[in-house]
């Protein structure tokens, strides 16, 4: 059984080749082939096919859902299942980007004279710039590493890390230069915590119409209170005659009014609501309006419009319902 001290040290051991590895990535990052290869993305008008076999062919899984969630269409292929059929989803607006760190895979190499058939550029990453596959392809991105963190030299470890960042690499640099923004890349995590943050307004988490609620500033606290339990919010709206807001009165508001011995039944809601209340656009983020209540330390917001006059009501426990928090 080996000696923690030991485990340590063979953990270390993989992160220092792993490290050394990826500074290894610079120098072909650097090279010419790779910004001509964004290029080629760029310019695409399809799709990128990413097709790899084993290890190559779980990173190359991850690569094309990078692309595919930072703004530039792609999906994976598994090479074995595409000389079976599956490799009529290429057309010819798209390019294959083919991932083998040998450069020969068997199963690949079968598909690139139908693929240089229908005149379909193809991208190759490998370890070997000598290899059929790098020779074959329209441009070739060089993952090469000195030795694989593996001790037997067997096991891909440095190879995939060094692919999995050459892809990030593609990806990341495609993203800046289309200009790809936050709220792009929620459309394509609508089911995503960030999506949920970059997507939902204020407008799609209120409570509006019936559910608002609403009192004038003539009335009696009393009254305001059954409103303020009617609509379950733990506050209320209050306006003028005009329907223009002019204040709120709170759950908190209530224990202060009762603390200090107000008749509950004889004085209006106006003599003891909060004026000048914070409130909020319905066109904002929730997000925002969140970050609103959090900085005024406040657990709901009234809503308005152009006019001030409130069309909406939301608290804390709205947001996180719709998973905003």
């Amino acid at each position: 059984m080996a000696e923690a001290k030991q485990l340590r040290q063979w953990g270390r051991r993989v992160i220092d080749i792993e490290k050394q590895a990826l500074d290894n990535l610079y120098q072909f990052v650097d090279s010419p082939e790779f910004a001509q290869a964004c290029e080629l993305i760029l310019n695409c008008s399809g799709k990128v096919i990413v097709m790899g076999m084993g290890k190559s062919g779980h990173i190359g899984n991850k690569i094309s859902a990078t692309l595919a969630s930072t703004g530039t269409p792609a999906f994976f292929v598994h090479p074995g299942e595409a000389s079976h059929g599956d490799l009529g989803v290429l057309s010819e607006n798209d390019i294959v980007l083919a991932i083998s760190n040998s450069g020969e895979s068997s199963e690949i190499l079968t598909l690139i004279p139908v693929i240089k058939r229908q005149g379909i550029p193809m991208i190759s990453m490998t370890g070997k710039p000598e290899s059929t596959m790098a020779k074959l392809a329209q441009l070739h991105l060089c993952i090469k590493v000195q030795e694989e963190a593996c001790p037997l030299g067997l096991a891909p470890t440095s190879s995939t890390t060094a692919t999995l960042v050459m892809g990030d690499a593609l990806a990341v640099a495609l993203l800046q230069a289309k200009g790809f923004t936050k709220d792009d890349f929620a459309l394509s995590h609508p089911g995503g915590a960030l999506g949920r943050k970059l997507l939902l307004k204020v407008s799609d988490v209120m409570h509006k119409g019936e559910e608002l609620p609403l009192v004038t500033e003539d009335i009696c606290i009393t009254d305001a209170l059954y409103e303020i339990s009617k609509k379950g919010l733990g506050m209320t709206s209050v306006v003028n005659q005009q329907k223009q807001l002019v204040g709120i009165f709170t759950d908190g508001d209530l224990r202060r009014v009762i603390d200090a011995g107000v008749n509950l039944r004889t004085t209006k809601i106006s003599d003891v609501m909060t004026r000048n209340c914070i409130t909020s656009g319905d066109n904002i983020l929730a997000a925002q309006a969140l970050k609103v209540m959090d900085e005024n330390d406040i657990n709901g917001l009234i809503v308005i419009n152009g006019a001030n006059e409130p069309i909406g009501a939301l608290n804390m426990l709205d947001m996180v319902k719709a998973g905003v928090i």
